[in-house]
């Protein structure tokens, strides 16, 4: 018995001259564009089209997915009743905002379970644009100085533990919060809760991590008074 081919191509070819002038490149991504076919011949299947070199004339495109953030502009506060109307209730600043977020992504960096006042002062050298900040950076310190008082102060972190996204604050850093934010009510000038607001809470707590580092690097009471009174005058507005 004769065999027969599964299937056939019936192959069509084609001269081109080659004049480098008036040779028209073909756009592969023009909606006039022909694909070309092969014919395949089958005796059970009959003639079949089938595209040649296509997958390069549609690119792919990585998929995309919606992401939706959420904006705050307030810090947790113990004593929400202290407020007596919306209309005074003052905003913490962005870099304050920014400071604070900073401070817990430390907290979970160094494996730590609660967000205390040694994660704030490390969350406002982080952010860095601070006036705060930029006071701290004046008087030596740096990050890694603080997170090794931290450690000393606190232990070496557990690599097994897996933090929350959110540490809870810790009792000192929730007061320290409180402070900025009693502080500013005391102005009464309808400004925003800065960072140094924020510094000066954590030097407030005595008995926390931040004030214990701040006074080892070499923070005192006559600098916290000199950030006071600046933070004090009208309209004083964060850098």
């Amino acid at each position: 018995m004769a065999s027969h081919p599964l299937f056939s191509s019936a192959a069509t070819t084609s001269t081109r001259c080659y004049h480098h002038d008036s040779i028209k490149k073909t756009d592969p991504f023009s909606s006039n564009i022909q694909i070309a076919t092969l014919n395949l011949q089958s005796q059970w299947l009959g003639i079949t089209k089938l595209p040649l070199k296509d997958s390069y004339l549609r690119p792919r495109l990585p998929k995309t997915r919606t992401v939706s953030a959420n904006v705050t502009f307030s810090l947790p506060t113990a004593y929400p009743e202290r407020f007596n109307s919306t209309d005074k209730v003052p905003k913490w600043s962005l870099k304050g905002i920014k400071s604070f977020a900073m401070g817990e992504l430390e907290a979970r960096k160094l494996k730590f379970s609660t967000t205390g006042t040694e994660a704030i002062l490390m969350g406002i050298l982080v952010e860095g644009t601070n006036r705060a900040s930029k006071l701290l950076r004046s008087d030596g310190f740096t990050l890694s100085k603080v997170r090794e008082e931290a450690i000393k102060l606190i232990g070496k972190p557990d690599y097994f533990f897996f933090s929350p996204e959110h540490p809870s604050l810790t009792e000192s850093a929730q007061k320290a919060l409180d402070w900025a934010v009693d502080e500013k009510l005391k102005s009464d000038d309808g400004g925003e809760i800065t960072t140094s607001h924020l510094l000066l809470g954590v030097w407030s707590e005595k008995e926390g991590a931040g004030y214990k580092i701040m006074a080892t690097l070499g923070f005192d009471d006559e600098k916290a008074r000199e950030l006071h009174s600046l933070i004090s005058k009208p309209g004083f507005v964060e850098d």
